[in-house]
């Protein structure tokens, strides 16, 4: 596209869009791009229209018309669709790794926290009663056992977190 006939069409283009824009609903700015591309494809097909201004005035008629058709043919939704909320893969290796340093840091906790842990993690959801009969020890100890374990994990995971942060 020439810059002459870009200079010479705009001003008409932009009268044109926004005298148009009001019937069909769009925003001039929409019709202007729509005409635009329009011209491009025609100087690429055909060259230059021998009547720039003309040609202009039909297409920016002709791309208003599309646009009411379009907009009596398509109909807004009733609600806004579901989001997805399924993570991305990013999202999914992230979790992976958090899990895998958690499971790292739950093995090397000192005597009966590892099994406990891991009973606590467990995907079967175990109740405190299946959990103390599972390690052997009375469901009574099992609260205090469980904070002692977590503070220990606490203060494992605490060193690797702080020297993951970017300082600086």
């Amino acid at each position: 596209m020439t810059p002459d006939l870009v200079a010479a069409l705009r001003p008409l283009l932009t009268a044109e869009a926004s005298a148009e824009a009001y019937a069909s609903g769009d925003e001039p700015s929409d019709l202007e791009q729509a005409v635009w591309l329009r011209l491009l494809e025609r100087l690429e097909a055909d060259g230059p229209p021998r009547d720039p201004e003309g040609w202009l005035r039909k297409a920016v008629r002709a791309e208003a018309r599309r646009s009411r058709r379009t907009t009596r043919v398509e109909r807004p939704y009733g609600v806004e669709p579901p989001r997805d909320t399924r993570p991305g893969p990013e999202q999914i290796v992230l979790t992976a790794a958090r899990h895998r340093a958690l499971r790292d840091a739950v093995r090397r906790l000192p005597g009966r926290c590892p099994r406990l842990m891991e009973a606590l993690l467990s995907p079967k959801d175990l109740t405190y009663r299946e959990i103390a009969g599972e390690l052997g020890i009375s469901q009574g100890s099992l609260g205090p056992e469980r904070s002692r374990c977590l503070g220990c994990l606490r203060r494992l995971l605490t060193p690797e977190v702080a020297a993951r942060e970017v300082r600086g």
